[in-house]
């Protein structure tokens, strides 16, 4: 059973290489399932941002030149290093070897090798005699894999008890993840910090709790949130944790460039600093940028002078105001700007900003058909109106003549100071009078009506 389960992780592990991948027709290599290691995914573990695509595999090398010896080898948490291969052994993209390392030895795979490993060299700026290339001892074996995978899954359990000591010991620090050596002699720690850490104690500690020999590693954000991973505010997963191995500074001056906001909460990614994704179009931007006028110029014309206050670089359009009174922005045009600028050059002032504003006419292009007639979205905001109180406004108002012709059948009575007020103000009195009757007020007219005679009473 347990031959079963190495066999089972042998596989698993021991990743299909190119070199025996043969091609079809179509150009199209078969070999596994996943169509070798050619960036498809799967189990070739070409899915990953680490997998690296040899397009030289197929290329045979000049009569007499021997195959270059050096193979770049890749660890846990995007680590790679480059390896000689001292022993001329038979290596292929994927193959589990044991390399050197202090002490003991480290398993790591095979990521690259051949031609494109001197170019990968060049770019880091690592020598051919450096010590800093060492040997390769052999390929992996089944034990070898086996006490490599037991202490793969001792990581967890170790990082747990890590942050407990941390804790206890009260250190400003983070610890994201652990890295155990291929044989188990070493452990190496990642940490993350905004100040300095004094962690001799913690080193004691953990030392004495795994006995093994332990290695701190301090690492940036932007870094952990590579080896977490996550989803961005595009929708998207983070490019640091799929394709993006090098991180580049990204300063705010990039945010200035696109006319964003300077607001932390939405230039800030997953790790907390600015977003990675500044400086992808901040070349585009910079280019746009340069037909546009500075933003420092003023532009002098009748009423006053004049400052920028923003622009639109897509629709090459530019608000100005004037210095005196700046309530009011002025929309206007890339070339009225430039054309207000060149008579400024002639010592001319322009015409005022709101005759070049009432002259640009922007276009609006629509980015929607309206089909089924939504076509605001705020048209659920108005209230609506009741159609009955509109039935009864009318209903009153042409009860109003007959309220007048009862006061003219009394010609005996005294007027009343509310008699001189206008129509409107009697209608509104008597509404009110019929809307809130008064007890007390009824029971007083009833007492004076009986003192009262009877003027329309006939002898």
């Amino acid at each position: 059973m347990c031959q079963k389960r190495a066999n089972v992780f042998k596989k698993y592990i021991h990743f299909m290489s190119c070199t025996s991948c043969s091609t079809k027709k179509d150009g199209v290599p078969n070999g596994c399932k996943s169509n070798g290691n050619c960036g498809t995914g799967g189990s070739c573990g070409s899915g990953s941002k680490l997998a690296v695509f040899d397009w030289l595999s197929n290329m045979t090398l000049p009569s007499g030149e021997a195959p270059f010896n050096i193979y770049e080898i890749r660890f846990k948490n995007g680590r790679k290093h480059f390896f000689k291969n001292t022993e001329n052994l038979t290596l292929s993209m994927g193959d589990v070897v044991a390399v050197e390392s202090s002490p003991g030895h480290d398993i790591g795979v095979v990521s690259l090798g051949g031609e494109l490993v001197k170019v990968q060299m060049k770019k880091r700026n690592v020598s051919e005699d450096s010590e800093d290339v060492k040997k390769i001892f052999r390929k992996a074996s089944q034990r070898d894999i086996d006490i490599w995978q037991s202490f793969r899954d001792k990581e967890q359990e170790t990082q747990r008890r890590g942050r407990e000591i941390i804790s206890r010991l009260e250190l400003k620090m983070k610890l994201s993840d652990i890295e155990y050596q291929g044989d188990g002699k070493k452990a190496t720690f990642y940490y993350t910090a905004d100040e300095r850490v004094d962690f001799r104690q913690l080193i004691r500690d953990l030392a004495s709790a795994f006995s093994i020999r332990v290695e701190m590693k301090q690492v940036g954000l932007r870094q952990e949130a590579a080896r977490l991973g996550g989803v961005g505010s595009c929708g998207r997963e983070l490019c640091c944790s799929t394709w993006l191995t090098d991180f580049r500074k990204v300063n705010t001056a990039a945010a200035r460039y696109q006319q964003l906001s300077l607001n932390p909460l939405k230039l800030a990614g997953q790790c907390g600093k600015l977003k990675c994704c500044l400086n992808f179009e901040l070349d585009t931007y910079l280019d746009a940028l340069k037909a546009f006028p500075k933003q420092e110029k003023v532009l002098k014309t009748e009423n006053g002078d004049a400052v920028f206050v923003k622009m639109d670089i897509f629709k090459q359009a530019l608000w100005y105001t004037y210095k005196d009174n700046s309530f009011k922005w002025f929309q206007l045009t890339l070339e009225q700007v430039n054309e207000i600028i060149a008579l400024n050059k002639n010592n001319e002032e322009a015409a005022p900003l709101e005759d070049y504003e009432s002259d640009a006419v922007v276009e609006v292009k629509a980015d929607f058909e309206n089909v089924v007639g939504q076509d605001s979205l705020t048209r659920f905001d108005a209230p609506k109106q009741k159609k009955g109180r509109r039935k009864n406004n009318r209903n009153r108002n042409k009860n109003k003549p007959v309220a007048k012709n009862q006061n003219a059948n009394k010609p005996n009575q005294k007027r009343t100071p509310n008699q001189n007020k206008p129509a409107g103000a009697n209608v509104v009195v008597e509404k009110k009078q019929h809307t809130k009757p008064n007890p007390r007020n009824n029971n007083r007219n009833k007492n004076r009506n009986r003192n009262k005679p009877n003027e329309n009473k006939q002898d």
